[in-house]
């Protein structure tokens, strides 16, 4: 790697592209850079290695927009690869990315630019100012098959300029407080030269038959990793730019992103993958299971000290989820039948018996963690299978069937299937199918392939879903719940709900500027939301908690506020702070050999427990 630059040295290399006189530039700008920020990855990372992990289903697409694209899998293809700026994991301050300065302007719409001149593509090209103006191109453009992103991009941005090579400036449509102004100008560069269309009838600068021809296309990275190897169906891996990688200029990627290769098999089921673990094939594994972190965690392996626990808890903001109500589907639309269905989970009796009380409940059906964003007078429905009943009696289902479910006069049962998508879920699933029971409910389980799953749900086949979503910092709910997003497919108006009521605070809160009117908009819409029973809460794990063979080593502290994840366990959601020890990964398999054993160790970091 590359040593750490003062920051003296820093700004000097960023500053030596060309800048425009002050007629080009508004006068008076005050440039920033974050320089001062405390480092959170540790001096004695090594650099080399491949990490081994998994995921269960290989994705549809290696596109991150139009059809198929927001699967499980994205995160690997987006999550590791900058922006113009990030945040700081612990002060929350924003920090460099790409871009090595930035500046507000004075309009409450702009914020200017200047990108790191070491900057490039994986494929070696630059990182320049028209691959910020090309997002404008891209996501605007009819081609990419992506309803939500058009409208965002043509509604939510104005305009992108360019003043030079390296000097760009975002403009909002909207006057926004500087508290989200950034969240709207920090894009994520497109590169511009990947996507040269061949044919281009519309003219609007994107190939004609961008689906289909960049399916299985992965563009250039501007991160620390590109895709080097696919394997249809069996394998797919990643390979570091190399320890010349451009951001190692940042000081604050420095020592992250240390190993040279990640490889992602393709095993479909958990169990077989834990196996494969315990035999070193894989490097870590997620214990996110009661069972996965108590019994399967007592082997051999664990006491002879050749695999690590680690425990870590974190101060992430927590996305919307639970039990998804689709209410285009028969039944659903009746606000009795899913204040009924809401009584009649029973995730408090999942918690504490099924998952043993290692995850809590969310109270928010839209999340929490948002500061004054977040209704905290909000919680939870309990479980009440006799109010439950009460609800159903009044929607029609007075009758109880031989079987135990409730029936209407027409003959329909109290039935609905939960889509799902992974197999380790389905213990949970079926105790919310036994408790349901004593309402007259019946759940249905309904185990799709993981990355199908979503499909599934994105075409609003459900009738309910179990899953959560991931938040930014600040909540949106224009494609949850605008009417725009409901009936139809390939948007995450999961529910199809809408209301005219709806649809108007959540147009005023996307361009309300004052902050204290926008947070008391966002609590009034999750009130609107949970009143509507649309959406059950379910759980959340405010943690970390992963194994680990002892050839991968972690900082200490380990943990960040914002740290999901240590290592890439089936996502690409770490901070890439771990590295490979060689030497240690040669004298465990050696001990393993000889029968020589190691010091069990559990890691147990509570710093950030709420």
């Amino acid at each position: 790697m590359k040593k750490t630059l003062s920051i003296s040295a820093f700004l000097a290399m960023a500053l030596g592209s060309p800048l425009l006189t002050a007629a080009e530039l508004p006068a008076g700008l005050k440039w920033q850079s974050n320089l001062h920020e405390p480092l959170f990855a540790s001096p004695q990372a090594k650099f080399g290695g491949t990490f081994h992990t998994y995921i269960e289903s290989f994705p549809q697409t290696f596109r991150t927009v139009g059809p198929d694209s927001n699967g499980r899998f994205r995160s690997w293809l987006l999550d590791s690869r900058p922006a113009a700026v990030t945040r700081h994991p612990n002060t929350y301050a924003w920090i460099p990315d790409i871009a090595s300065e930035w500046a507000y302007g004075d309009d409450d719409k702009t914020v200017y630019f200047r990108i790191n001149p070491n900057a490039k593509w994986s494929d070696g090209k630059p990182i320049t100012a028209d691959d910020f103006t090309f997002v404008l191109t891209f996501m605007r453009s009819k081609d990419i098959v992506a309803p939500w992103y058009n409208t965002f991009y043509n509604q939510q941005i104005e305009d992108v300029i360019k003043y030079d090579g390296l000097t760009f400036a975002v403009v909002s449509a909207e006057k926004r407080n500087a508290e989200e102004l950034m969240l709207y100008a920090n894009l994520r560069p497109i590169p511009a030269h990947f996507y040269q269309p061949k044919t281009d009838k519309n003219n609007d600068g994107i190939q004609d038959n961008f689906v289909r021809y960049y399916n299985f296309k992965p563009e250039p990275s501007a991160g620390p990793y590109y895709v080097d190897e696919i394997k249809k169906g069996k394998s797919i891996s990643f390979k570091h730019v190399g320890k010349d990688w451009w951001g190692y200029t940042n000081p604050y990627y420095q020592h992250r992103y240390n190993v040279e290769k990640i490889r992602i098999k393709v095993i479909r089921d958990k169990d077989i993958a834990r196996q494969h673990f315990e035999k070193g094939d894989l490097d870590s594994f997620w214990l996110d299971t009661p069972e996965l972190w108590r019994e399967k965690a007592q082997t051999p392996n664990f006491e002879n000290g050749y695999i690590h626990k680690f425990w870590g808890y974190n101060q992430t903001p927590m996305g919307a989820g639970g039990l998804w109500i689709n209410t285009a589907k028969p039944l659903l639309d009746n606000l009795d039948v899913r204040q009924g269905i809401a009584l009649a989970s029973d995730f408090d009796g999942l918690i504490d018996k099924v998952l043993r009380g290692d995850v809590i409940r969310k109270p928010n059906p839209m999340g929490i963690g948002h500061g004054d964003y977040t209704n905290t007078d909000i919680k939870a429905p309990p479980f009440n299978p006799e109010l439950a009943i009460r609800h159903f009696e009044k929607a029609g289902f007075s009758q109880i069937g031989p079987d135990g479910i409730r029936v209407n006069q027409q003959g329909q049962r109290l039935s609905f299937a939960i889509t799902y998508s992974y197999g380790y879920l389905t213990p949970q699933i079926a105790y919310l199918k036994e408790q349901a029971k004593l309402a007259g409910l019946e759940f249905t389980l309904n185990l799709v392939d993981g990355s199908s799953a979503f499909k599934y749900v994105l075409e609003k086949k459900h009738e309910l879903s179990f899953h959560n979503m991931g938040t930014s910092e600040i909540p949106q709910y224009w494609e949850y719940f605008y009417s725009a997003n409901a009936n139809k497919p390939q948007n995450n108006n999961f529910t199809n709900y809408s209301t005219p009521e709806l649809d108007r605070l959540i147009l005023a809160y996307r361009s309300e500027f004052d902050l204290e009117k926008k947070k008391a908009e966002a609590r009034q819409i999750q009130s609107i939301i949970a009143d509507a029973s649309v959406i059950v809460p379910g759980y959340m794990r405010p943690y970390a908690r992963e194994a680990y063979w002892r050839w991968l080593q972690i900082p200490k502290p380990a943990m960040t506020k914002l740290t999901e994840f240590l290592f890439p366990s089936g996502t690409f959601q770490d901070f890439g702070t771990f590295w490979i020890d060689e030497s240690r990964k040669k004298e465990t398999k050696a001990a393993m050999k000889s029968g020589r054993h190691f010091e069990p160790v559990t890691i147990v970091e509570e710093k950030y427990k709420l």
